[in-house]
């Protein structure tokens, strides 16, 4: 019974001891500042939009089409990289 009661120990302080550092983490996590979910939000969308428009352009043959969906994706760069900067300043 000895060698069973001191793996037992063994067991216990191992969890004591994860509970602890989980603790730690959460004490960690809660000190960042959180993020404004709309403004994640926008920035998802841009990306998954520049993703699908990307798509569509590299689809496209007819020439006038392609240069409209060319302009667009310069534009939705534009868009992603100022909600990405607003997002980096937030969490400054």
């Amino acid at each position: 019974m000895g060698d069973a009661g001191e793996g037992l120990v063994d067991a216990q302080a191992r969890m004591e001891e994860r509970m602890d550092e989980l603790a730690r983490e959460r004490a960690a996590r809660g000190r960042a500042r959180p993020r404004d979910p709309v403004a994640v939000s926008r920035v998802e969308s841009l990306r998954l939009a520049r993703i699908d428009l990307q798509r569509q352009a590299d689809a496209t043959t007819n020439p006038k089409l392609k240069a409209v969906r060319s302009q667009a994706l310069s534009d939705l760069d534009r868009q992603l990289v100022d909600a990405q900067a607003a997002l980096r300043l937030e969490q400054a």
